[in-house]
């Protein structure tokens, strides 16, 4: 099983370049079926999620062609079936955007229910409510999502929480609907604005998209288009904590820098360095990091896709800090990971008490979900010894080339499959 090995106490030094956001792709894939023309989307990352994603979408009937390893193009006109029940789509959390996508462009839709991190409950009843709201009859059953109407129409939809999957969803659907969608209390993260942007240069009518009211008027039909994904801001996020954590000086490149305001904010409250360009940030690390309290909360707030790796931050800064996650009830379970490499960290409810330690200790531990994995690996690259991440199937759902770039910054890490790799590695590295 591969797994990540690596030998900790070198700071970071140098540039990483960041690729396109994976959550952003996800919908851009899914509106990209909605065309019966060529749709072009150019800097998708290379991960597991977005080829999942793909291969179901050409198991559908979707024409698809992948022009090089970050740029795909998707002709719905040859789809031939509105049921998604391929094996690996339970794993995925965002294939529900294919109900959306396809009940919107034929007036029915068969999914199955998604799966994904076990970060916590994740119910889609809102994107079901707001399927309803529009005229879509839906049936839950033996796993599986059912919506079909003969016409779907515009609606006022009054989200009961900002969900970010039940926005875009719901935009998915509506753009074709007949007459004018309103969607309140909507999400505002950068990923719904850029599926906004793209539907947009379909022929969509989306208007609000990045505020807490998305107005929609339903057109008949989309048109192709060619489209660039966003710079991850979750990716940039790591790298900009991997930085901080070990004390080290890093550019990192293809960002949006107002999309990473509030992890900058967090990182210089915590004694770091954050000087911003027009497409880049550089993070210098602190020989004496403080304390900082952190609460995630819906965009611009601070996300919940970055809390673990704040923390594995916060347990080698000086003091007492407190970690609260406001939007998944089971994202701590790194934590007892982190413990077992000399961290202090109490988890009471829904908040993590994180007692700073001058340093953490390399030993063996797992990846219990995406963001997780990535936190433990930047816990690895700063400890004393050798660290090896076991289940990296994870990390490699949402950071491509990983340990590549980390490579490249001066980490001394390597992806291994076997025993006998990771030792030939500590005897390389020493």
């Amino acid at each position: 099983m591969e797994r990540y090995i690596m030998k900790g106490g070198v700071t970071l030094e140098g540039e990483v370049e960041i690729g396109g956001a994976k959550n952003a792709a996800l919908g851009l894939l899914a509106a990209a079926i909605m065309a019966d023309e060529d749709v072009t989307i150019e800097n998708l990352p290379d991960v597991s999620d977005i080829n999942q994603l793909i291969k179901a979408i050409e198991n559908i009937g979707a024409t698809v062609t992948r022009n090089d390893r970050h740029t795909v193009t998707i002709n719905g006109k040859t789809i031939y079936s509105h049921i998604v029940d391929y094996e690996q789509m339970k794993k995925i959390r965002a294939s529900y955007y294919l109900l959306g996508a396809l009940l919107g462009k034929f007036g029915k839709a068969e999914v199955a229910l998604p799966g994904g991190c076990d970060i916590g409950s994740r119910p889609i009843d809102l994107h079901l409510k707001g399927f309803s709201a529009l005229g879509a009859d839906v049936v839950t059953d033996h796993g599986m999502v059912n919506a079909k109407s003969d016409q779907l129409v515009g609606n006022n939809i009054f989200l009961d929480f900002a969900s970010v999957g039940a926005t875009i969803n719901i935009m998915l659907a509506a753009v074709n609907a007949e007459g004018k969608t309103i969607i309140e209390n909507a999400a505002k993260e950068p990923h719904i604005v850029d599926v906004a942007n793209m539907l947009n240069s379909m022929g969509a009518n989306v208007r609000g998209a990045g505020t807490d009211k998305i107005r929609i008027v339903g057109v008949p039909k989309l048109h192709g288009t060619v489209y660039s994904t966003i710079p991850d801001q979750i990716e940039a996020g790591t790298f900009m904590c991997a930085a901080a954590a070990t004390g080290g000086e890093v550019l990192i490149k293809n960002v949006i820098p107002k999309h990473l305001e509030c992890i900058s904010a967090k990182l210089v409250e915590m004694g770091c360095t954050v000087i911003e360009y027009d497409d880049a940030v550089k993070v210098k690390g602190s020989d004496n990091m403080t304390c900082a309290k952190v609460k995630t909360l819906p965009y611009p707030g601070f996300p919940t896709d970055m809390q673990p790796q704040m923390a594995a931050c916060l347990a080698l800064a000086n003091g007492n800090s407190m970690v609260t996650e406001s939007i998944f009830e089971n994202r701590f379970k790194y934590v007892d990971e982190l413990n077992r490499m000399g961290a202090m960290i109490k988890v009471e409810g829904n908040t993590a008490f994180i007692s700073g330690v001058g340093g953490l200790e390399g030993t063996q531990v797992s990846a219990p979900d995406l963001r997780a994995g990535a936190a433990l690996v930047i816990a690895g690259l700063a400890a004393n010894g050798f660290t090896e991440v076991d289940d990296i199937v994870y990390i490699q759902r949402g950071y491509e080339r990983f340990e590549e770039k980390l490579a490249g910054l001066g980490a001394i890490i390597e992806k291994v499959d076997t025993d006998k790799e990771g030792q030939r590695f500590k005897l390389k590295v020493g």
